[in-house]
């Protein structure tokens, strides 16, 4: 049984009751899940399963594995369990998943150039673009550019699209919605309304007035016009 991805759906649940369905060593399956698996460039929650630690979330196939602390007491199959994500390291995570994505939306309607990778860490992050060259001040005008951006409140909006549907959209053919595997049928959206679209899995902030103050805090040239752009919000 495939595991019910709840956070797609509401970033802000913060506590689930949810049925144990499988175990594997120090690690249970559940039927439905508020923690967010590495992936995409964002890194695991963590938090609570039944007052034990969760040190590692994982996607294997359609289930979702949650590894507990070594030592841990691991519930039994057909137990309910009390699930409670770590809420400040989520919110932060939420904020900075939320700036890359006005970063990129700031590069693309500036300088039409596609993002080409990134990760993200609770309040700081990275993100490569083909730049070449690099344009003049950019550091200092991409910081004025997504804190503009960030003081307009825009929006956020979440959807699912048929896969059929989401390929027409020519927003999302820019962020590479074609690389989702065919097995896909059903496309997650994030929209920063007026501002960027993309096909995301990640957890996201309701409004860009949540994400802080944005900083570039280095560029690097990671060769052949590619750039690498890291960043840190402040509160």
């Amino acid at each position: 049984m495939a595991t019910d991805l709840v956070f797609l759906r509401d970033a802000y649940l913060r506590e689930l009751d949810a049925t144990v369905v499988e175990v594997r060593d120090n690690a249970v399956v559940l039927d439905q899940t508020i923690f967010y698996p590495t992936g995409g460039g964002q890194p695991h929650d963590t938090g609570v399963i039944d007052g034990q630690l969760v040190v590692d979330v994982r996607k294997d196939g359609d289930v979702v594995l949650h590894t507990l602390i070594d030592g841990a007491a691991v519930p039994a199959v057909g137990a309910t369990v009390q699930c409670h994500v770590d809420w400040e390291r989520r919110h932060k995570l939420m904020r900075t998943h939320t700036a890359m994505h006005v970063l990129c939306g700031v590069i693309w309607n500036e300088w039409h150039v596609p993002v080409t990778g990134g990760n993200i860490e609770p309040l700081t992050a990275r993100m490569d673009f083909e730049f070449n060259p690099l344009p003049d001040d950019f550091a200092a005008r991409v910081e004025q550019l997504v804190n503009e951006a960030i003081a307009r409140n825009h929006s956020i909006e979440v959807s699912f699209l048929p896969r059929d549907t989401a390929v027409m959209d020519e927003d999302l053919i820019r962020t590479k919605v074609s690389l989702i595997p065919e097995t896909v049928k059903e496309i997650r959206v994030v929209d920063i309304v007026g501002l960027d679209k993309q096909a995301d899995g990640g957890t996201h902030v309701a409004s860009t007035r949540e994400v802080g103050t944005f900083r570039v805090t280095k560029v690097e040239n990671k060769g052949k016009g590619f750039r690498r752009v890291r960043v840190e919000l402040t509160d």
